[in-house]
């Protein structure tokens, strides 16, 4: 039987600053932002300071080459591994607040994985560590954002059904 009362739907606080998990995951998503504008930024830097270009006009215009730079190319792959994470964790982490988490653990999940991000970011592109250091911080991450997901995706299922 699927659940048909009128007060379907989130609690009227749920999305409100007076809820800790909502505030943590509005922290969170902004700095997982501004992360990604940096290394939009981090990633244009490189481009000037080594006059690699990817397209003839900006080459041209700005006195450098149409060339693979090595570093420049590590610095888009950290900014294209952010593009393929992030958007999913944020995803999670939205559905995520219909579970009614309790303060410590979104905490522990949405800062973590801020942080996770930004280890990732500092040992990709300016620390290069060995491998398996990166392979690991993206892991954690992956597994913060699927339990997230299942969790949430089976709380509003039952919540539905119910």
């Amino acid at each position: 039987m699927v659940n048909t009362t009128s007060s379907v739907g989130p609690p009227d606080s749920l999305f409100t600053l007076n809820n800790p998990a909502f505030g943590i995951y509005l922290i969170s998503a902004c700095l997982l932002v501004l992360k990604m504008m940096g290394m939009s930024l981090l990633t244009i830097y490189n481009r000037f300071k080594y006059k690699a270009f990817i397209c003839p006009e900006d080459a041209k215009w700005l006195q450098g080459q149409v060339v693979v730079n090595d570093t420049v190319e590590r610095m888009r792959r950290a900014h294209q591994n952010d593009l393929e994470n992030i958007p999913i964790f944020l995803a999670a982490a939205f559905a995520y607040i219909f579970t009614q988490p309790p303060a410590w653990l979104a905490w522990v999940l949405y800062l973590g994985f801020t942080i996770l991000r930004a280890l990732h970011t500092i040992v990709y592109t300016l620390i290069v560590l060995p491998q398996p250091t990166r392979a690991l911080l993206w892991v954690a991450g992956f597994l913060i954002t699927g339990y997230m997901a299942v969790h949430a995706a089976l709380h509003i299922f039952i919540y539905l059904i119910m």
